[in-house]
């Protein structure tokens, strides 16, 4: 009974960390997440769909689809031009704004009055055509997930899943705390020119990839 508890608890304790460690970074999903929290915008509808297709897609890795993604090479070949293309899009509306204040309304607003529909839009771009969500869910947390025996992959996908939640809800809390200093316009100016840089650099290194692979 001791060695079961042990094990169900070590693999739940080893799908927190490897998750918590791979999605805490500030990629292009988390900084937009970010920023519909500093404007207090549609932020629970942010954090539910980023914990849920975190689940979803380290479940399909579980389940089998890292070993899918690596005999199509085609398949991922056409995500990575997609990703690449949108995060450079995105990158440049980014230091658009930032050169030019497009969001100093804000700080009299308060609110972004983007629509729930195209907040969401938005963010499932940057989380499903960006390869290194994949990388990061399906193939690598998937993987590693998919070595557990029996039910204790699902254990795992349990520790990612809450490792996924509690992030998101500390970058949601972060947020809020942060209001105050973006009540600045030049605040909005500075978040959007890292915001931009990141996503240029982001889509340089699948360029990179795809043309060394």
């Amino acid at each position: 009974m001791w060695t079961s508890a042990l094990s169900l608890s070590s693999t739940w304790l080893a799908g927190f960390t490897v998750c918590f460690t791979l999605i805490a970074t500030l990629g292009a999903q988390n900084l937009y997440v970010l920023r519909q929290v500093v404007k207090g915008s549609h932020v629970r509808a942010c954090v539910l769909w980023c914990v849920v297709s975190d689940i979803l897609l380290i479940g399909l890795g579980v389940a089998g689809m890292a070993k899918l993604l690596s005999h199509a090479p085609e398949l991922t070949w056409y995500m990575a031009v997609g990703g690449a293309s949108f995060l450079v899009a995105y990158g440049l509306f980014a230091w658009r704004r930032a050169l030019y204040g497009g969001d100093a309304a804000l700080v009299t607003a308060g609110r972004s009055e983007h629509s729930l529909l195209r907040v969401l839009g938005t963010l499932a771009a940057l989380t499903l055509l960006n390869p290194h969500v994949y990388l990061d869910t399906v193939i690598l947390i998937g993987s590693i997930g998919a070595r557990q025996e029996g039910g204790l992959k699902w254990i795992f996908v349990t520790g990612a899943a809450s490792a996924s939640l509690v992030w998101f809800l500390l970058l949601a809390l972060a947020g809020k705390r942060l209001q105050g200093v973006f009540a600045h316009p030049r605040a909005w100016r500075l978040l959007d020119a890292v915001t931009g840089g990141i996503m240029l650099l982001l889509a340089w290194w699948i360029w990179r990839d795809m043309i060394a692979g």
